[in-house]
């Protein structure tokens, strides 16, 4: 089992940067990846990016260039640093740890508003 908090959400006008932090309730080496999703008004949750822990990121083609995943392995703790934010980046974000085996683990979501 394991128990992921999410914090750094909040209101910020378009272009500002916030970071997102994910607690993660184990060592992040023994989780297969750890993930940031985000899920807007009137739609399906996606995919934002993910880091493995061997350190591999992927991340969504509309994020690309403006966000960044990170971890810190001594604090159990993944970020996302999200730069230039546009409105349409307004959506409940999502920490997902993924084990090798398929099973998932969400936290309970921090709120990012981006004001235009």
């Amino acid at each position: 089992q394991v128990q992921l908090v999410e914090s750094g959400g909040g209101l910020v006008q378009a272009g500002g940067s916030l970071r997102l932090s994910c607690l993660v309730s184990r060592s992040i080496f023994s989780i297969y990846a750890v993930g940031w999703y985000r899920q807007a008004p009137g739609k399906q949750r996606e995919l934002v990016t993910t880091i493995t822990s061997g350190g591999s990121t992927n991340y969504a083609d509309s994020v690309k260039g403006r966000f960044t995943i990170s971890r810190d392995n001594a604090k159990n703790t993944v970020y996302l640093q999200m730069n230039s934010l546009k409105p349409e980046d307004t959506a409940v974000y999502y920490c997902k740890a993924n084990e090798a085996w398929g099973v998932g683990y969400w936290g309970q979501g921090t709120q990012v508003t981006v004001s235009s």
